[in-house]
């Protein structure tokens, strides 16, 4: 299960761009919480907090506390605005999400025993086609990662979905085709298939409230 990381806020009293601009000029990003068929939440968090936390590892599959005015909501970063020139963060927004709730989150793929494929061994090359798999996974139970054993793997194998374990109460957002994960190729190229060019899933999840926010 991912870490929960706590995050202290405060309701913007106002919106709009002055607003925002406003926030910005003082340290904070701007940010709103949406979903859970609530009112959205207008906030705004230190910049130094947010800088850090958005270059970790996961940040999209990760639960956040929003600590505003002695209460916690817990979310999930949807998305990131970023400066074009600078990347410093200038907006994000949120999905609220409850203790019952399921929410599509994009889980990294680790893949292990590398040193036990026979078509590694002989010089065969992993193509990668997804480094992240879209899973509907309980709001209080998200995997850090899924894992692929590569033991026993030829050069010409081809890994689906289907021959991996996932955690429990965990299902792929694809449920149309049993969909490739990797496969391993021969050095000088090799086996093409019907996925690589459907990288990603259509995006699931409550997405209720107004997710729009000023530039």
């Amino acid at each position: 299960m991912s870490d929960i990381t706590q995050i202290d806020a405060n309701m913007r009293s106002r919106v709009g761009k002055g607003s925002a601009r406003a926030a910005r000029r003082a340290g904070r990003v701007p940010a709103v919480i949406y979903g859970d068929k609530k009112a959205p939440l207008t906030i705004e968090m230190e910049e130094r907090v947010v800088r850090k936390i958005i270059h970790e590892p996961g940040i999209f599959g990760r639960l956040l506390n929003i600590h505003i005015d002695g209460k916690n909501t817990t979310v999930l970063t949807r998305d990131i605005q970023m400066h074009p020139v600078t990347d410093e963060p200038l907006h994000m927004d949120m999905l609220r999400v409850g203790a019952t709730s399921t929410v599509a989150v994009a889980v990294p793929v680790e893949f292990i025993n590398h040193e036990k494929s026979p078509g590694l061994k002989i010089g065969g090359v992993l193509n990668v086609v997804r480094h992240e798999v879209e899973l509907n996974c309980p709001a209080g139970d998200i995997p850090e990662k899924i894992v692929v054993d590569l033991d026993d793997i030829k050069i010409g194998d081809s890994i689906h979905i289907s021959a991996i374990a996932l955690p429990e109460g965990a299902t792929p957002t694809i449920t149309d085709r049993d969909f490739t994960v990797a496969t391993l190729q021969s050095p000088g190229g090799g086996v093409k298939n019907e996925d690589e060019e459907a990288e990603g899933g259509e995006e699931a999840g409550a997405a209720e409230g107004e997710a729009a926010e000023e530039e």
